[in-house]
């Protein structure tokens, strides 16, 4: 670069007060374009926001402007593309695995076992035992391990065997276990999932990705009773019933998956063998943009599992994000009856199956719109707040009519809100909470193991007695996300409130980022979203 470009770059800078013990200034033609914000969707710069940072790793700074921002281009696709669908089908899989008893109870599941009383209500809630206990272990453990591709792989392997075990069950101790069991090793995969992508994605595209992420539970639910229809068909097939093949397909997928799962999944941005280094830089530049450091920060390597775990714990955001999300979660426990409510409409097995993809297929594109909308504006109580409001509508008008036209209209309506509130939720806590990351892990397995504990209850709202309106269940959906949108406010104003002892200076670093550590490493520009 000639000496009157750098001049030209000097004079243009803001004086921004930044990190300590950052490099000395070097004016060069790379610090105004990194720094521009990634478009959520395309990975594309849009200048029309620009920070200025000083610390650009040395590998890059040789690089010109257009270079820089060709290599940017590049790094987002190859990570978008290597990571995102390998991701959204492992969790299409997980979630198939995890609701296709639904599906199996249209074709029989109870009668043949035998299950009576609130038997199938256990079995579908003794799930989240599991699930919800073994959250925060399973994150600790991929935080601390360090190899995300191994860890989620082998827990694949052994949801996908439990799976197709499930099919051959006898009786309803049987079915108990298996879900049981079922719901300890899937009980990783989530929470895991969310950590890695916060590790690779800074706040201002990250709910872009957490949205394509959960658009497998979509494409999941939208599709599965599709697929169950089909596979109901097999029923007699070599002596065995419809929906014990149903256990066996979708969970002999999940074990054939796992081998290239394995070899796609990506690492740490630290170790990941499939970027360059100039790529690596990049990435973790970026992350440390965000956040002040990176992941793999040695300032923050003395931060153990268990002061993560207490840091998480005496955190008031994050309580109030799990509560958030887990009255999003108590509408949510509509999913695994949804089959039941649509059958209220009085078709055949068939058609109720069919009737039930159109409004998680709505739920994809409208998630996927409204996050990347909350990524560019930087905004989340509203993101989060309307789609909740929405929601509420939706489970006012089943007990207010009976018509079919309005009762399905209040269906497609309610899956799309409810996921949509739901992913910009658990968003919002990776947001609340960056740092450290092992108070990060333990912020989110516990939003996913506390936000999930309602399933364990809700399946006892929907007995056959109180179809077809269900005006028990639908008050207390109501209840719960009126309460949730009085917690958003409560959160947007907490944010507000720290957002502004940051820039006065006033900032209890130490409660949030553990003792020793004063805030002086986090960049100046650094602030929650509300």
């Amino acid at each position: 670069m000639t000496n009157s470009n750098a001049e030209i770059h000097k004079a243009e800078k803001p004086d921004v007060s930044l990190v300590e013990d950052v490099e000395a200034e070097k004016p060069h033609a790379s610090e105004k374009n990194l720094v521009e914000v990634i478009d959520s969707s395309l990975g594309s710069i849009d200048s029309s926001e620009e920070d200025y940072y000083t610390d650009l790793p040395e590998s890059l700074q040789h690089l010109t402007q257009e270079e820089l921002k060709e290599l940017d281009k590049k790094t987002i696709r190859k990570v978008d593309m290597r990571m995102i669908p390998m991701l959204m089908f492992i969790y299409i899989l997980n979630y198939l695995d995890r609701n296709n008893i639904a599906s199996a109870r249209l074709g029989g599941l109870e009668k043949d076992l035998g299950l009576v009383g609130n038997q199938y209500q256990v079995c579908i809630s003794i799930l989240f035992v599991g699930y919800i206990l073994f959250q925060v272990p399973a994150n600790m453990i991929v935080n601390k391990f360090g190899r995300p591709s191994v860890f989620l792989t082998v827990v694949m392997t052994l949801w996908g065997a439990i799976s197709t075990a499930t099919g051959g069950v006898q009786n309803f101790g049987g079915l108990a276990a298996a879900r049981a069991f079922l719901g300890v090793v899937e009980s990783a995969f989530f929470g895991s999932a969310l950590m890695v992508l916060s590790m690779w994605y800074d706040k201002k595209s990250l709910a872009t990705r957490n949205s394509l992420l959960f658009a497998g539970s979509s494409i999941s639910s939208a599709f599965s009773g599709l697929l169950a229809a089909a596979i109901l068909q097999m029923d007699g097939l070599a002596g065995i019933e419809g929906w014990r093949w149903l256990f066996i397909i979708e969970g002999g997928v999940t074990v054939l998956t796992v081998p290239f799962a394995y070899l796609i999944l990506p690492d740490k941005p630290s170790n990941t063998k499939f970027l360059n280094e100039m790529e690596k830089d990049l990435v973790q530049w970026k992350v440390r943009r965000d956040l002040g450091k990176v992941d793999d920060s040695d300032s923050e390597a003395h931060v153990t599992i268990w002061q993560g775990f207490k840091l998480a714990i005496k955190d008031e955001k994050m309580w109030m994000v799990c509560g958030q999300v887990s009255l999003v979660v108590v509408g949510c426990g509509i999913i695994n009856f949804f089959p039941t409510i649509v059958s209220t409409l009085n078709y055949n097995r068939t058609i109720t199956l069919c009737l039930t993809a159109p409004p998680y297929v709505l739920a994809i594109p409208a998630s996927y719109f409204w996050a990347r909308h909350a990524d560019k504006t930087g905004e989340r109580s509203f993101h989060v707040g309307f789609p909740m409001l929405l929601a509420t509508i939706s489970f006012i008008i089943p007990i207010a009519t009976t018509n079919f036209g309005a009762r399905y209209f209040a269906m497609v309506l309610m899956m799309p809100s409810l996921l949509t509130a739901y992913v910009l939720g658990i968003t919002w806590m990776s947001n609340s909470c960056p740092r450290p990351p092992a108070k990060r892990s333990v912020a989110i397995a516990l939003m996913i193991g506390l936000s999930n504990s309602p399933y364990a209850w809700t399946p006892f709202l929907y007995p056959a007695s109180d179809g077809p309106r269900y005006t028990k269940a639908m008050g207390v959906n109501i209840g719960a996300l009126v309460l949730g949108i009085m917690l958003v406010i409560l959160l947007r104003l907490r944010l507000m409130q720290l957002n502004k002892k940051i820039t006065n200076g006033t900032m209890n670093w130490q409660r949030e980022l553990g003792e020793g550590n004063d805030g002086s490493k986090i960049s100046a520009d650094f602030r929650y979203l509300y």
